[in-house]
């Protein structure tokens, strides 16, 4: 298992790019953009984090977020 380092600095703004499996345009579908915001409030209940800014393309997804 790797060894992952990460910098942690309390209230940093951090820029997130997820790219789907095979480029396939899943967020094209409105129930799958439904789905993501259901993930990503079940996540925010349990690890409180701010969302400032969110771009959901086909094929990707960009998010500014903030602890």
């Amino acid at each position: 298992m790797p060894d992952y380092r990460r910098a942690y600095t309390p209230g940093a703004t951090l820029f997130i790019t997820l790219v789907t499996f095979n480029r396939r345009p899943i967020f094209a579908d409105p129930i799958n953009i439904a789905r993501l915001r259901q993930a990503t409030a079940t996540v925010k209940a349990e690890m409180p984090f701010e969302v400032t800014a969110a771009v959901v393309i086909p094929d990707h997804i960009h998010f500014l977020t903030r602890k």
